[in-house]
């Protein structure tokens, strides 16, 4: 086999190698270590240079030429530290004294140690420069060629003249060329394989935006949904505010002109005016609700911090619904736990607001049995917050809110059925406008309930702790 075929075959091998370490690297190493990649492909640089010597061209037996060099200008590309294309040239000349230690040997080490020194140089010049790409690569082809026929026409075992008359002129520019075409078929590759990244990058973010996509979409029916519903609510809550805007109004323009028209007060005349006053005082409370809510959402609604009694609190809700209680049948328990402080700093009226709003829906709803307010201190099982708190739990017996409802109960213009309203009466803002009073006063109403077996809501507030009243110390 000639010198031009053994060339041709290196050039093979080399290809073949290239191959079969894609191939080892996508299914093998691919989570293997950066640092142990690193390592490895050094390795492999200094292999491909062995194999170059295996198959390569024997003048002699101990004198063999082939593209052992072309490893190293691979790597003058590839490795950004300079000491590493040294090593690798001293690798590739030491695997030359595994074909037997000779004089030939020795100048191949020399040679190829020469060849790593300069193509280190090389790539400190070509991170260093501004030239293209294909100038750097071809000038780093060419010189490292150069030197290596030069280095063996000075230092090697055949006679200078044979060398530079009858070899050099063959292999010079067939070593040149062929490492220039394996360069291009290894850039070539290079791009495929950047390419194949780039579009399996383009395919993950497509996927990744079409779930995206897919979630948004889903968000949007969900809050389409969401808007539908409360477009919903909202067209009941009118319905049932219009009958309770009419009814009290009603009563009071036909009461009004009744008295008008009378001639004489006579015995039923207190009796409208009680009915004119509880109209009135229903009208009243309904604008009152609405304007609350509001100022809520406007974020227009002022806390006034100052010492609120709590020793005073069962004393009002007593007197505002024990009526209520006697009118219904009901019994209503206080229970005010000793040992809590005298005094909190809060917003004693809308702390008083909540628990009527609280109370007054138990009492709407619980038609047989009792309704019971606790003021005490909450358990640290009870709530996920530092510090102390207070707890103001009312219970019923009333109907309950099925679990499906529970959130419903909280938001503007909701119930647990829109029918309720109009069973029950209210506007359904009373739950929505404690909850958000709660949170203004750095607290949260918690709901335990099921259809049918009752209610409890809880009142939880931050306790800020004053003087222990003495007659609730232990």
């Amino acid at each position: 086999m000639g010198i031009g075929n053994t060339f041709l075959l290196n050039l093979g091998m080399l290809v073949t190698v290239t191959y079969l370490a894609n191939i080892l690297y996508k299914y093998g190493l691919r989570r293997t270590s950066p640092r142990m990649i690193y390592v490895l492909s050094v390795l492999l640089m200094i292999v491909s240079g062995w194999i170059c010597m295996k198959f390569g061209f024997r003048l002699k037996d101990d004198v063999i030429f082939d593209l052992r060099y072309v490893p190293l200008i691979i790597a003058a590309f590839v490795y950004a530290q300079p000491a590493t294309v040294i090593l690798i040239g001293v690798g590739i000349g030491m695997a030359r004294l595994t074909f037997g230690v000779s004089e030939a040997a020795i100048v191949g080490l020399v040679n190829l140690t020469i060849l790593g020194f300069v193509g280190a140089g090389l790539s400190v010049w070509m991170k260093r420069t501004n030239y293209r790409f294909f100038i750097k690569g071809l000038v780093t082809i060419l010189v490292i060629n150069l030197v290596h026929y030069v280095d063996l026409a000075l230092f090697g075992v055949i006679p200078f003249s044979k060398y530079m008359l009858e070899i050099m002129p063959v292999t010079l520019p067939l070593g040149s060329f062929l490492s220039i075409l394996f360069a291009l078929i290894l850039r070539d590759f290079q791009l495929g394989h950047r390419q194949n990244l780039e579009l399996k990058y383009a395919n993950e973010l497509l996927r990744k935006q079409t779930d995206e996509l897919h979630k948004a979409k889903i968000g949007l029916e969900d809050r389409a949904k969401q808007l539908a519903q409360a477009s919903k609510y909202k067209s009941e809550f009118l319905a049932n505010m219009s009958h309770e805007l009419r009814t009290p109004l009603n009563s009071i323009i036909n009461l009004a002109e009744i008295i008008s028209e009378s001639d004489e007060a006579g015995e039923d005349i207190p009796e409208y005016g009680r009915i004119i006053h509880k109209s009135g005082h229903d009208l009243l409370q309904i604008v009152n609700d609405v304007l609350d809510l509001s100022k809520v959402e406007a974020g227009r609604l002022e806390i006034v911090e100052e010492d609120v009694v709590l020793a005073e609190l069962p004393d009002w809700m007593q007197m505002h619904f024990e009526h209520i209680a006697q009118q219904k049948d009901i019994q209503f328990v206080i229970n005010l736990e000793r040992g809590l402080p005298n005094t909190v700093i809060s917003d004693a009226q809308r702390i008083a607001q909540i628990l009527r709003n609280l109370l007054s829906n138990a009492f709407k709803f619980t038609q047989e049995g009792q309704v019971q307010l606790d003021i005490r201190r909450a358990g640290s099982e009870e709530i996920p917050h530092p510090g102390e708190w207070l707890a103001f739990v009312v219970t019923d017996t009333g109907i309950g809110v099925p679990k499906e409802m529970h959130d419903a109960v909280f938001e503007a213009f909701q119930q647990a059925d829109g029918s309720i309203s109009r069973k029950f009466g209210g506007t359904g803002l009373g739950l929505s406008i404690s909850s958000n009073l709660a949170r203004l006063l750095g607290g949260y109403i918690d709901m335990d309930s099921a259809e049918g077996q009752g209610s409890t809501f809880s009142f939880y507030l931050p306790l800020k702790p004053g003087k222990i009243c003495p007659d609730q110390a232990d």
